[in-house]
């Protein structure tokens, strides 16, 4: 006996894909929506691209290893800037917070020059107590973040130059540019130390409960809270990570000149802040992730260097980054409203 199939019903293809599955791999509609998903991974692609076409030198090795180590300072601000804006939040100090951190840890160094680790513990220390000020004044005294962090950057500035007496600090010993110019399986430990960061931070943030709790605090706040969510901890921690990653950053730019410089770190937190709001996240809180600002600085970085091997002067530079920042974030707002 056999058994007929019974047929479709009238006007309906028998090899039609249900909805539910999307369109069919590699199908017009399936690269199209592929694209939109991964509009900023376009956006670097067609940079690297131009940079690619119009010098020589951009697709090196060696460049790309400076590409790599001048992102190394501004990635670690901006991973810390990421927390801090998932809260909703905002964190201005982290430019000064350098100087600060930079100057002492260089006056540590010049004052103890066969113990030149204390250098390290000396400036993550400054960042720490920063990041705990800025934390503590935010989440238990409800000072808005851009005013606690805005008073910050002024007050860590100003203890820059009275550690130096406004000048910088310089005659240190040559085993303070260990932190910053020693190679590990040719690799320099501000790349590993990066590297590391965006690893550790993304899996975090990804896959533990701490990370959902960030998440929480930036997209409700008062749901986190009945929700069980401690939200001042998370406050308080967020920006005191932010600290220790600036102070990290500083005392390894200070390392890589091996001197201090009251000034160091100035405009830093824009271009952190840049780099997280490129790579996708918003300012109200809730939403962004480690490896969207890790794409974000790369490109920035990578702005940086092809205008320079194009001997783009300066202040063009800054004209076309610009420009290209507030493309980037368009194009960024676009895709998010034709994302499935």
């Amino acid at each position: 006996m056999t058994t007929t199939k019974p047929a479709p019903p009238s006007g309906q293809a028998e090899t039609a894909r249900p909805a539910a599955l999307g369109p069919a791999r590699f199908s017009g509609p399936w690269i199209k929506q592929l694209l939109i998903d991964h509009a900023m991974v376009v956006v670097m692609v067609l940079v690297i691209c131009f940079f690619l076409y119009r010098s020589a030198r951009f697709g090196t090795p060696e460049n790309l290893a400076t590409i790599l180590i001048a992102a190394a300072p501004f990635a670690l601000i901006a991973l810390g800037q990421t927390l801090v804006i998932l809260t909703g939040g905002i964190d201005l100090s982290v430019g000064s917070v350098i100087a600060a951190s930079a100057m002492a840890g260089a006056l540590t160094a010049k004052s103890n020059p066969d113990q030149v680790w204390l250098a390290l513990v000396v400036a993550v220390a400054v960042g720490l107590l920063a990041g705990v000020i800025n934390g503590l004044v935010v989440a238990y005294m409800k000072v808005p973040p851009f005013i606690a962090t805005l008073g910050m950057m002024t007050l860590a500035s100003g203890i820059a130059y009275v550690i130096g007496n406004g000048a910088p600090i310089n005659g240190l010993p040559n085993s303070f540019g260990n932190f910053a110019n020693t190679e590990i399986l040719g690799i320099k430990i501000p790349v590993i130390l990066m590297i590391v960061s965006i690893i550790g931070l993304g899996v975090i943030m990804k896959r533990t409960a701490y990370g959902m709790r960030v998440y929480a605090v930036g997209g409700n706040r008062l749901a986190a809270e009945i929700a069980g969510v401690n939200s001042s901890r998370i406050l308080l921690s967020v920006y005191a990570i932010s600290g220790v990653l600036a102070g990290l950053s500083g005392i390894m730019i200070a390392s890589r000149v091996i001197s201090g410089a009251p000034n160091l770190g100035s405009g830093y937190e824009l271009d952190a802040i840049a780099a997280v709001v490129i790579g996708g996240a918003s300012l109200m809180g809730g939403r962004g992730s480690i490896w969207g600002t890790a794409l974000g600085l790369l490109l920035i970085q990578t702005l940086n260097n092809g205008f320079d091997l194009l001997v783009v002067p300066a202040y063009w530079q800054d004209v076309m980054k610009g420009i290209l920042i507030v493309a980037a974030v368009a194009v960024d707002v676009w895709a998010s409203k034709h994302r499935k």
